[in-house]
């Protein structure tokens, strides 16, 4: 296996994401991105079979439009992760910014602790092969999953005794499902989303990510999956459908 080591530190992400695609190129199959420190764009529109493993903090839209790689982040990471990617797999050892799998049409992204702010929003799915996956283990904060299309966000809450509590969940949601562990109540619910029961069928397809999951982060699946549960779906495939006028 040919391994590729950059000292990320102090160079600018154009140069450095250069370098990355460069060693892509010379058929590194292993790339190891040390100090870095916000660099955007790390493997921005990025195929084939490598792994990128970045330590320290990674910049804004990291695996944008990414097609097949791995990205280990050990640190934490800016906002948009995944943003419209489109296979592969992002794993953060840490917590992300705002708009984790922003419009994300494929692939998966773990996150060990929490995300910001409209995690989630716009993704969408191209029939089984392209279901993009994104996996929270702490908390999610306002407007997860807005005007979502496709897809599954699952939220485990991991150490908090209410995994959600901010507004706006599911808000404009027409697709895809938002799967929290314990209980979410109605007030919180956006515009557009209802809560569907949990059934063995659930988890039966959430038991894959959670195993995942957990092999990522080292912890422990079996007291993960059970019942305890809440699905959010779309109430319908237009939500706000009655906020138009028409002439």
């Amino acid at each position: 296996m040919k391994k590729i080591e950059i000292d990320a530190k102090g160079i600018h992400y154009t140069p450095l994401n250069e370098m990355i695609r460069e060693a892509v190129k010379d058929g590194a199959e292993e790339i190891v991105l040390n100090n870095v420190i916000g660099q955007r764009f790390i493997a921005d529109g990025l195929k084939g079979d490598v792994t990128i493993t970045i330590n320290g903090v990674a910049g804004g839209d990291l695996g944008m439009f990414m097609n097949g790689p791995t990205c280990i982040v050990n640190g934490n990471c800016d906002h948009a992760p995944g943003n419209t990617m489109d296979m592969g797999t992002i794993i953060v050892h840490g917590s992300t910014g705002d708009a984790a799998a922003h419009s994300m049409r494929g692939g998966k992204l773990f996150v060990e602790n929490n995300i910001g702010y409209r995690g989630g929003i716009h993704m969408k799915q191209y029939e089984e092969e392209h279901r993009p996956v994104l996996v929270v283990g702490g908390t999610a904060h306002a407007f997860l999953g807005e005007y979502m299309a496709g897809g599954l966000i699952l939220v485990l809450g991991i150490g908090k005794e209410e995994p959600i509590v901010d507004r706006g969940i599911g808000s404009g949601i027409h697709g895809g499902m938002i799967i929290v562990r314990g209980e979410v109540e109605d007030e919180i619910l956006g515009i557009g989303a209802r809560k569907a029961d949990f059934r063995e069928k659930e988890l039966e397809m959430i038991a894959p990510y959670v195993e995942e999951f957990c092999e990522h982060f080292g912890k422990d699946p079996s007291r993960l999956l059970n019942m305890n549960y809440t699905c959010i779906v779309p109430a319908s495939t237009r939500p706000f459908a009655g906020k138009y006028t028409w002439e």
